[in-house]
């Protein structure tokens, strides 16, 4: 029979658990107010307190959602590939500066945001914005700023671009309404998201490979100490460490092998 645990007090983590929050958005809970901050010691959450409170994991995940906010830059990329244009990290901040985007808390000291106020955001105000920062260049890009536009890498991008025999003008710029035509291209984009898929799945098991070999590693320095060969056990940390990446890791290949093609 399984033995019950009853708590008398919870950590940051236990809290969390006990919530059904991740990390991530019990601190923006707190950041907020949605939930109340640790009653004993200033470090710790007594069981009455974790009881009565217990549903308010359900009112940070109703406000703030399940996806971790991000920062400047990979939010001027979410943008870029929603409304066409080359959106840069100073785009986003004026954005904030100006009313438009909400800052839903700083993470080392640089501010993120919530995906769900990224979608929602008006997509005349970022054109708007980025059409005062380009100007007169507003109807072309260099090649970084398109291959933000497509989600593409770089090197991808100038692959198809020379491929399609795009042409740029005296500045090295490709027209913005080249660009966005790939990014039309249903056959086209469904080609390069199979490629960024198979290329991210070799990584990823090339990553899994050299996780395996540490535990593997950690398994033969185990059976020396049993077969009394090591007078030393070795250390459990870096096995723990590479347990839990291994996992980490076996999620996004199984995520990577069942994306849509």
């Amino acid at each position: 029979m399984p033995v019950q645990i009853t708590r008398r007090h919870y950590g940051a983590h236990q809290f969390a658990g006990h919530l059904g929050l991740a990390r991530w958005q019990m601190r923006i809970g707190l950041e907020h107010g949605v939930l109340p901050g640790p009653d004993l010691d200033g470090e710790r959450w007594s069981a009455k307190l974790a009881e009565e409170v217990k549903g308010h994991g359900e009112r940070v995940i109703a406000r703030f959602g399940d996806d971790p906010p991000v920062g400047s830059a990979r939010a001027a990329a979410r943008l870029a590939a929603r409304v066409g244009l080359d959106v840069e990290r100073r785009d986003v901040e004026v954005l904030v500066a100006q009313g438009d985007l909400n800052v839903v808390s700083n993470f080392r000291g640089h501010p993120v945001y919530l995906l769900g106020d990224l979608d929602r955001l008006d997509a005349g105000s970022v054109r708007s914005v980025v059409s005062a920062r380009k100007g007169p260049l507003i109807d072309t890009v260099d090649s970084g700023g398109a291959a933000t536009i497509l989600s593409w890498p770089r090197r991808t991008f100038d692959r198809i671009a020379g491929e399609r025999g795009l042409t740029t003008d005296r500045l090295g710029r490709y027209a913005l309404a080249d660009v966005q035509a790939l990014g039309a291209d249903e056959t086209l984009v469904r080609e390069i998201a199979d490629e960024k898929r198979d290329i991210a799945l070799t990584r990823t098991r090339r990553s899994e490979a050299k996780i395996e070999d540490v535990v593997r590693g950690w398994m033969l320095r185990c059976d020396a100490y049993l077969d009394r060969d090591a007078d030393v056990p070795p250390d459990t940390a870096p096995l723990g460490r590479a347990i839990r990446a291994l996992a980490s890791v076996r999620t996004e290949i199984t995520n990577h092998e069942k994306a849509p093609s």
